[in-house]
């Protein structure tokens, strides 16, 4: 089983843009208090790898990684080149998450206390507006009592016809997609969502079945197989092959089958 890691804390250095991710440094202070007999640890400096994908969404900027405290979790290794790599130790990144600050924390608490304030407040002012609507209906149905009656029947009738159509149109608009697909799909998956672990990169598909797979891609526009996906962190488990070929042909996106995390 792969190492796992967690840091947390924030960017020591500035962020470095490459192809298909980015690049920055931390680093984290070792434990105060050693046990007896033993230096107490230095500071461990480290390099985190994201995909571009997965650092757009946390908002974060090239400024505000410098004052924003953050969570990464991922694997260490020991192979990146050391111009990519200025740490001591680099960090594949499978999850990022951007850490609430004191000052919002403590923002949060103050307007939680003061919702049941405005719960309690709330039902008085319901009250009288759904009395005041029941007069009014009332007034309505003695003067109106056929108008009254149409409203009701025509109101559920027409979002109904809207709505079926359209849910319709899209259930059949993704099963003839998936319908082109190689057999055993289950969905359509972009190609840059889909994190290759480590052991993957270190290996180098057979050049003469990926040229076949290469070649199938170019005659049918589609994949042979579909790639196997664990569900949830879309790590890739199975069909390294398929997926440089994907890449080398430039897919947007990919047949899946998922994979269910133990």
């Amino acid at each position: 089983m792969p190492h796992k890691i967690t840091l947390t804390g924030s960017a020591t250095g500035p962020l470095r843009e490459y192809d298909r991710y980015v690049a920055f440094d931390m680093r984290e202070k070792g434990s105060p208090s050693a046990p007896k007999g033993l230096k107490k640890s230095t500071f461990i400096s480290y390099t985190v790898f994201v995909a571009k994908k997965a650092f757009n969404k946390t908002g974060l900027t090239k400024k505000s990684i410098m004052h924003e405290k953050i969570l990464i979790q991922g694997e260490p290794t020991l192979d990146i080149p050391i111009d990519e790599c200025p740490g001591e130790i680099g960090v594949i990144c499978f999850q990022i998450t951007v850490l609430p600050n004191k000052n919002d924390k403590e923002k949060n608490e103050s307007d939680a206390k003061k919702e049941p304030k405005q719960e309690t407040s709330t039902p008085s002012e319901a009250q009288k507006k759904t009395e005041s609507i029941k007069q009014e209906e009332e007034q309505a149905a003695v003067s109106q009592p056929v108008a009254k009656e149409e409203k009701k029947e025509v109101k559920p009738i027409q979002p109904e016809v809207q709505q079926v159509p359209t849910e319709e149109k899209k259930a059949e608009e993704k099963k003839t997609t998936l319908s082109n697909q190689p057999k055993g799909t289950q969905d359509l998956l972009n190609f840059d969502d889909i994190i290759v672990p480590e052991e993957f990169l270190k290996t180098r598909p057979n050049p003469e079945k990926t040229q076949k797979v290469i070649d199938f891609v170019k005659r049918t526009g589609c994949l042979d197989e579909p790639l196997t996906i664990e569900k949830g962190s879309k790590i890739l488990k199975d069909g390294y092959r398929r997926y440089v070929v994907a890449k080398t042909v430039k897919m947007d996106q990919v047949p899946v089958v998922y994979e269910y995390q133990k």
